[in-house]
């Protein structure tokens, strides 16, 4: 067995996969829409396959989760230290929230932590 993807209610769906294409190189596909519930999504793919639903409905509020319960972030591996560290310069050279700067962790990751335009939690890794 393998994770499909995973979804995340947003506000704005052009700006937050706008990010994830500029920043992480995601393919971006086509809007599906369903009238009938309001609902419109677009998945993003990234290399290797992983994929994000990125969906919105207006009856939905789109917010950062209680930070003790539920999902936490997304980690995008990006493959080696320095690639960490320029993405993280270039994303707070524009203005995107870093969380946390550039370092190794306890349990041995280098990683720094950004925010997507909605807020959601995005780990950049080795």
């Amino acid at each position: 067995m393998k994770i499909d993807h995973v979804a995340i209610w947003v506000k704005d769906i052009e700006k937050v996969c706008a990010f994830y294409e500029k920043y992480l190189e995601a393919t971006i596909h086509p809007e599906y829409h369903n009238p009938a519930k309001d609902f419109t999504s677009r998945f993003l793919t990234f290399d290797g396959g992983a994929r994000i639903e990125v969906m919105h409905r207006n009856d939905i509020e789109s917010s950062i989760p209680n930070p003790h319960s539920g999902w936490c972030h997304v980690a995008i591996s990006l493959g080696s230290k320095d690639m960490v560290d320029k993405l993280t310069a270039q994303m707070e050279a524009d203005g995107i929230t870093i969380i946390g700067q550039p370092r190794t962790t306890g349990d041995g990751y280098y990683e720094s932590v950004v925010q997507d335009p909605e807020g959601n939690l995005v780990e950049l890794t080795v």
